[in-house]
């Protein structure tokens, strides 16, 4: 099986930085020429009952940050363990993901996936995470499709109560709900989730950084570095977790931009980790790579390179 992150979950202007709340296990202190030092994480293999042999397997891996290692319906017992191993051995739990389709066309479909991210976002409460994660959804039937209607008035509007009434009937107290950005769905840059942090006016809606995701044209390709420092210049006080991936553009006849490991494409890493660093307790997080030596040669590679940007990790 690919190594996702899913199959794993699975199997203007900077608006008021009021939501940027660190979590308390988190001990690291800024450094006036490094900035915070970042955290950095992966899927780790397995199905964990056991919270201590779940944070040894993280932490074999070089880690700092995890995925949420258990899905809703967990017993709460395992939750309140997981949560307190996680801190003891100063382990955050970055986020917990639902990928499903809050927009789906068929109502009785739409309706399971919006109790999803209900009970998702529960358990990043309970567990401490760093947010809950997921898209806006898609118009049409496949769940992360580009559709035409993704950008219909219509469907910012579906957006705005989806996000509120997941939020509103969790209140949760110590995490966050987050959209994961998107190249055809809002929020596709950061002025489309500046409007939507706006309109959905919650105090526990915050962000979630795929600048890859973000990144749909030439001119964003090439001009990455800005577009990266445009990202945390307007979001920066909302960001509770950043994926780290990597892309190329190839030379076809139409535009071709594909995903790739951190240090095979064009993004700039060492902007990107310098960028998070001025954040307190941001876990970058990999993903969507093939096999575990994939994710342990990224890992080296975001490592390496933040050395040599002056970041350091937990």
């Amino acid at each position: 099986m690919k190594l996702t992150r899913r199959n794993f979950i699975r199997t203007g202007a900077i608006i008021s930085a009021n939501l940027a709340v660190g979590s308390p296990m988190v001990k690291g202190e800024r450094n006036a020429i490094t900035g915070y030092p970042l955290r950095l994480g992966g899927p780790v293999q397995g199905t964990f009952t056991d919270p201590g042999v779940w944070v040894r397997a993280v932490k074999s891996l070089g880690y700092s940050a995890a995925y949420c290692p258990v899905q809703p319906g967990a017993p709460s017992e395992l939750i309140r363990s997981l949560r307190t191993e996680a801190e003891k051995n100063n382990v955050l739990i970055a986020e917990a993901g639902v990928w499903n389709n809050p927009l789906d066309p068929d109502e009785n479909a739409r309706k399971e996936a919006i109790k999803k991210n209900v009970d998702t976002l529960r358990l990043a409460d309970e567990i401490g995470a760093h947010c809950c994660v997921n898209i806006s959804g898609a118009r049409g039937e496949i769940w992360d499709g580009p559709y035409a209607g993704n950008y219909a008035k219509e469907t910012f509007d579906m957006i705005v109560e989806t996000v509120r009434t997941i939020i509103d009937q969790v209140k949760p107290e110590h995490t966050f709900y987050t959209l994961e950005p998107m190249p055809f769905m809002l929020p596709d840059s950061p002025d489309s989730y500046l409007e939507l942090i706006m309109a959905i006016d919650r105090k526990q809606f915050a962000a979630h950084l795929d600048p890859v995701n973000m990144i749909s044209s030439p001119q964003r390709y090439y001009k990455n570095t800005e577009f990266i420092k445009e990202c945390f210049a307007k979001l920066g006080p909302y960001i509770k977790s950043v994926h780290a991936k990597d892309i190329i553009i190839l030379p076809e006849l139409t535009v071709h931009l594909e995903e790739r490991r951190p240090g095979l494409g064009a993004l700039d890493y060492a902007i990107l980790l310098q960028e998070a660093s001025r954040l307190k307790d941001i876990p970058v997080m990999l993903e969507h790579l093939e096999t575990m030596e994939d994710y342990k040669l990224a890992a080296d590679y975001v490592r390496e390179t933040g050395k040599k940007a002056g970041v350091s990790f937990v």
